[in-house]
């Protein structure tokens, strides 16, 4: 992978974890050199990116030390979600309040524009990418 990419997958991360950056500015600039997903992986603590030629870059996640219930609730889930998504919760807190509402990762479709969230027992949630004006 070319090191300009590897240098901005560690930079959004780090700007992520910093608070410093959202949702869409990660997905602009991952869409911006050919990202077409990325996989959160609270259990492994790892985030894996990948490209259409097959390439693939691994960071370490720095998820929270949070017990991860053995169900998947929804409600806290979109709550979590919904309050990143109007900026009022940061990644860090998301993580956070993600895995206590049971989810062990997700997968961020960033050519199909939606999130896949993933509890213990396969339960999943669809989320579409927020509509900009």
């Amino acid at each position: 992978m070319d090191a300009s990419v590897t240098a901005l997958l560690e930079q959004c991360a780090h700007d992520s974890y910093a608070g410093a950056i959202g949702f869409d500015m990660v997905v602009e600039r991952l869409a911006g050199v050919g990202v077409e997903a990325y996989l959160a992986d609270f259990r492994a603590g790892s985030t894996t990116y990948y490209l259409p030629d097959g390439q693939t870059h691994a960071l370490p996640l720095q998820s929270p030390a949070v017990a991860i219930p053995d169900v998947l609730d929804q409600q806290l889930l979109q709550a979590a979600i919904h309050g990143a998504q109007q900026g009022e919760v940061k990644y860090p807190e998301f993580l956070a309040r993600a895995m206590a509402a049971g989810c062990v990762g997700y997968v961020v479709w960033v050519a199909g524009q939606h999130v896949s969230y993933f509890g213990r027992r396969g339960e999943f949630h669809l989320e579409p990418f927020p509509r900009t004006a």
